[in-house]
C-alpha cells in the first residue's frame, strides 16, 4: 500500500505533554504536519496520524467504515499514553469529530476541534445514501474555498468523496452528537466565518451541546475550511498554544 507522496505520518518526541493530530476526510497528515511542527518548537511532543483508507488510493476509503477511523485515533492514543503523561486531542474537520469522541470516551486532558460539522447539509439523496452508493459510487468535489491559492497548490486530498464514505461520516457524526454531552475535559473550538465546505453555525450548534465548563469558541476571518494550512494558521496555532499551556502541566522532559 503506497502512501501519496509528502502525505505520510509523523511522529515528533518532545517533551512530556503529547499532542494526537487527527487529519480530515479525504486528507492526509500532510494538512495538519505544519501545526505538528509548530508544536514540537514549542516543545510538545507530537503524534500524526493516517486515518484507515487515507492518503494512499481513494478506492481504499470506500471500503472503511466509521469504526475504521476511531480505531485509528484509539492506536494513536495507546501509542501515546504508553510514555506521554498529558494527551491533547486536535482534529481539522471529520478529524475534530473524532477528537470530541475521543475526549467524551478516553482519558485525554482535552481536545481541538478546527472546522468541525455538527451535521452534513441538508441532501434529499442522505435519505437513500445506503442504495444511493452504488448508482453513484464517487461525488466530486465543489470549488475548493482556500483564500491562498499558493497554500492550495501543497494540499494533499483525494479528488473526490467516496459515496460509500460519506454515509459512515453521517454515522459518525450522529454518534458524536450523542456523546457530546458526555465530553468533562476543556475543549476548544476554532471556525471561519468564510468555511463553505462546513458552514460556522456547525461550530455554534457543538459549542452549544457541549456541557464542559471550560470551553471556548474563536472564529477566524481570512481563511477557508482547512484551517491548519490558510491564510489564519498563525492565528490557529497560536490559540492552540494557549490552550495547551492554559491546561498542561508545564512541559519539560523528564
Amino acid at each position: 500500500m503506497l502512501v501519496m507522496p509528502d502525505a505520510q505520518p509523523f511522529f515528533f518526541p518532545r517533551g512530556r505533554t503529547a499532542c494526537l493530530l487527527i487529519h480530515g476526510f479525504t486528507g492526509t497528515p500532510k494538512e495538519m504536519r505544519g501545526l505538528g511542527e509548530f508544536l514540537a518548537n514549542l516543545d510538545y511532543t507530537v503524534l500524526g496520524i493516517r486515518l484507515a483508507g487515507h492518503a494512499t488510493r481513494v478506492e481504499d476509503l470506500m471500503r472503511c467504515h466509521w469504526e475504521d477511523w476511531l480505531a485509528s485515533v484509539e492506536d494513536g492514543l495507546a501509542l501515546l499514553h504508553s510514555t506521554y503523561e498529558q494527551v491533547f486531542v486536535i482534529g481539522l474537520s471529520m478529524g475534530g469529530i473524532l477528537a470530541l469522541l475521543a475526549a467524551a470516551n478516553y482519558p485525554v486532558n482535552g481536545a481541538v476541534a478546527l472546522s468541525t460539522p455538527y451535521a452534513l447539509p441538508a441532501d434529499w439523496r442522505l435519505n437513500f445514501i445506503r442504495w444511493f452508493k452504488y448508482l453513484q459510487p464517487f461525488v466530486p468535489k465543489g470549488n475548493p474555498d482556500w483564500h491562498n491559492p499558493a497554500l492550495a497548490k501543497e494540499h494533499r486530498e483525494y479528488p473526490a468523496y467516496p459515496t460509500a464514505g460519506i454515509e459512515q461520516l453521517r454515522t459518525l457524526l450522529a454518534k458524536m452528537r450523542q456523546e457530546l454531552p458526555l465530553i468533562h475535559v476543556p475543549v476548544l473550538l476554532i471556525h471561519s466565518r468564510q468555511d463553505r465546505a462546513v458552514s460556522p453555525e456547525n461550530a455554534i450548534r457543538i459549542f452549544e451541546t457541549l456541557e464542559t465548563p471550560e470551553k471556548k469558541l474563536i472564529w477566524v476571518e481570512n481563511s477557508g475550511h482547512v484551517l491548519t494550512c490558510d491564510t489564519d494558521h498563525p492565528i490557529v496555532f497560536h490559540e492552540i498554544a494557549t490552550f495547551l499551556k492554559s491546561f498542561s502541566q508545564p512541559n519539560s522532559v523528564t
